[in-house]
């Protein structure tokens, strides 16, 4: 978002909005890192379970 005053723009707000920005994608690229580290290292049944649970909670018809 950039503000103008007399045909001037603010580059202090368009950085703010950059930084912004780049630290969510930053903080989303992390957490799904995190969710492929956590998925790897899980047993195998575990992983099942989990999505089993979550099929039944949310209706999906399993078996």
């Amino acid at each position: 978002m950039t503000t103008q005053a007399l045909g001037q723009t603010d580059t202090r707000t368009l950085g703010q909005s950059a930084r912004s920005e780049i630290a969510a994608i930053f903080a989303v690229a992390l957490i799904g890192l995190g969710i492929v580290f956590v998925a790897g290292h899980a047993q195998a049944s575990a992983l099942h379970d989990a999505a089993h649970d979550v099929r039944h909670a949310t209706g999906f018809p399993c078996h």
